[in-house]
């Protein structure tokens, strides 16, 4: 969980959500859940070098943080939610301590736009179950992402499958495809959770000149899309 679909987070919002120990049990209730970070993690795994340095966006309540620090990788980790990250600073206590695990408390407008300490220190930036789809301006923060990674950095981001076949029987899916079709996304609003549904290739499209998407990997029936994305040189924006 990162940030409802506007520039600005909205804390009353995100206060309509579940968080911290709530959203844990839901995240970990449901086996197709499971399994999808399950299947995202073993792909970390395959991408990412050994003791690899990894930032984690929307980094919730910090279970993926814990689970690659403790194999040896070095993570940053950033979440705009103060309640995911009250749970996280308290699961990964021991970790922080260890210096092995950092996490960002700071605003979402403050993280994409404050000048970088450090520049080029991430190996790869990881954003598991569509935290991307929450945020409204990717080019934006892209080009935060440019900032962070190394020369050959990459991102691996999970986003949501717009053609995931357990929404195509809705109305609403039929109602909104001839917007996704032509623009490659729309907007869900709700009072739950409003988000957008976007295309690989609005995705290729927004996040170009910093990064180049150079894998999908899918499944009709998967809730799901892993999308991995390579670094450009330059990366100035148009």
């Amino acid at each position: 969980m990162l940030t409802p679909a506007v520039p600005d987070p909205d804390l009353k919002y995100l206060r309509r959500t579940s968080a911290g120990a709530e959203y844990v049990r839901q995240i970990t209730a449901v086996a197709s859940d499971r399994r999808a970070r399950s299947a995202f993690r073993e792909l970390v795994l395959r991408v990412a070098p050994p003791g690899a340095a990894l930032f984690d966006f929307g980094a919730g309540p910090g279970i993926d943080a814990r689970f690659f620090a403790e194999r040896g990788f070095s993570i940053e980790a950033y979440d705009v939610d103060p309640r995911m990250r009250e749970y996280f600073a308290d699961y990964c206590r021991d970790l922080m301590e260890a210096g092995r695990v950092m996490l960002d408390c700071s605003g979402y407008r403050e993280f994409v736009t404050r000048a970088a300490t450090a520049e080029g220190r991430v190996d790869l930036v990881i954003s598991n179950f569509a935290p991307l789809n929450l945020v409204d301006d990717l080019h934006e923060l892209f080009a935060k992402f440019h900032t962070l990674t190394r020369a050959n950095g990459r991102v691996l981001a999970s986003v949501l499958n717009p053609f995931f076949i357990g929404e195509m029987h809705s109305r609403w899916w039929w109602q909104a495809a001839p917007r996704l079709l032509r623009e490659g996304q729309f907007f869900m609003p709700g009072p739950q959770a409003p988000h957008y549904k976007r295309l690989p290739g609005y995705f290729r499209a927004v996040t170009a000149p910093y990064f180049r998407l150079q894998r999908v990997f899918r499944g009709l029936s998967s809730r799901y899309l892993f999308l991995l994305f390579e670094k450009r040189d330059g990366g100035i924006a148009s």
